[in-house]
């Protein structure tokens, strides 16, 4: 957890190495723990894990530590940010803070940090047990819809956000502006989240500008989240990355209307990446923003017909009342689980897995035919036993067990 300046210290240097992604990351933390721990190391330790350019600068301090931390520092600290949004709740999670979403942890690469605004009391509600699915869904699409794609966004929203479901979708003009309003007008009395917008800048600024109203109704109402440092401006490159957090955060997703070439079937093959159901409304032939529905209806999308069907789909819905309206269609996903989820409770004890491993290198679905566990366990414990150093990921989708002294 990053409860002190030392703390936050260590892992915004750790995030700003030249070199050091979410993946080498892991690989660090996996083999010296924090990150403080990482950096008292000799360069032959640091080269046992990664190649001797990175590990020389893991040795240096990156210029823009002190700037990054002194700005993280304020921020949280509410002294940063305009006048709407500095009375808000805080927080810069790490991939071993309790609170960090266990739905992100189920992804492949799940950021080191995570800033977040808003109702951070309620961050709970992104961590469902391992045996559950997330009570949320994301809806996604073209940002510049059709009129009749716009009222499709807001009102499939509308009616999620009444079933109980929290709506996940980027806080871009378009559908993710209207499923976001639509969310809020709908928001269900007893799940306090009714809205998340995964953005693709800094949170200490709104893009694009015309929904910084809308972004302080959401920080009211749900969460405003971000991998990226503050100061961090628009980049182009940052969306297209933010969008597998709105796919890791959802049950499934929701595609109102997009282009053959568009973020939004980005997000759409990445929930599929996951092993989630894709979800897409059809539309006129003679539109360009329904080419891209068209087409992941073509590829195996669930087509939306109406929303009653959706929620009878979903999995681990929470009690709400019933739905007549006509609205989305998602079916009952399968959750594989991440080689990044630190600490959960297991059913098993895995070391019982490790036992299957042998000394070659093995894949997945092998191990899970020698062992008989759920996917979603058999990954978790791979991954304990991952952290504890007593095994190794191979490429491919392989592992191996290590034979070292611990």
């Amino acid at each position: 957890m990053v409860s002190t300046r030392e703390s936050l210290k260590a892992w915004l240097r750790l995030s700003l190495t030249p070199g050091v992604g979410n993946l080498t990351a892991r690989s660090l933390l996996q083999a010296f723990g924090r990150p403080e721990i990482i950096f008292e190391q000799s360069a032959s330790a640091l080269q046992s894990i990664v190649s001797g350019p990175v590990s020389q600068q893991l040795r240096l301090v990156p210029p823009e530590l002190e700037e990054t931390l002194e700005t993280a520092s304020n921020w949280r600290q509410a002294q940063g940010g305009s006048s709407a949004l500095k009375v808000l709740h805080k927080r810069i999670l790490t991939l071993k803070d309790d609170d960090y979403p266990s739905t992100l942890l189920r992804m492949p690469d799940p950021p080191l940090l995570l800033y977040v605004l808003g109702q951070t009391q309620h961050l709970h509600l992104l961590s469902p047990p391992l045996d559950r699915a997330p009570q949320a869904l994301a809806v996604v699409g073209s940002r510049n819809p059709t009129p009749q794609g716009r009222l499709n966004a807001h009102d499939f929203a509308l009616h999620f956000a009444q079933a109980g479901l929290t709506v996940i979708s980027g806080l871009a003009l378009g559908v993710d502006t209207a499923a976001h309003q639509g969310a809020l007008q709908g928001g269900h009395p007893h799940h306090p989240l009714h809205t998340v917008a995964v953005v693709g800048t800094g949170l200490d600024r709104v893009y694009p500008h015309q929904n910084h109203a809308l972004a302080i109704e959401i920080a009211t109402h749900g969460l405003l989240i971000s991998e990226y440092h503050l100061n961090t401006p628009p980049i182009t490159s940052n969306f297209p990355k933010r969008n597998r957090l709105i796919a890791g955060l959802s049950q499934g997703c929701l595609v109102v209307e997009a282009a053959t070439r568009s973020g939004s079937l980005i997000t759409a093959r990445q929930t599929l990446d996951m092993g989630k159901e894709v979800f897409a409304i059809p539309g006129s032939i003679h539109t360009t923003v329904s080419k891209g529905c068209h087409d992941l209806i073509k590829q195996g999308a669930k087509l939306v017909d109406c929303v009653q069907d959706i929620l009878e789909e979903l999995k681990d819905l929470p009690e709400a009342p019933s739905l007549a309206t006509k609205g989305p269609l998602v079916s009952k996903p399968t959750m594989p689980l991440s080689p990044l989820l630190i600490d959960v409770q297991m059913s098993a004890s895995p070391l019982k897995v490790i036992d299957h491993l042998g000394q070659d290198p093995v894949g997945l679905d092998e191990l899970q035919l020698r062992s008989g566990l759920p996917i979603a366990q058999l990954q978790a414990e791979l991954f304990q036993l991952e952290m504890r150093g007593a095994l190794g990921r191979l490429s491919g989708g392989l592992y191996q067990k290590l034979n070292r002294q611990r």
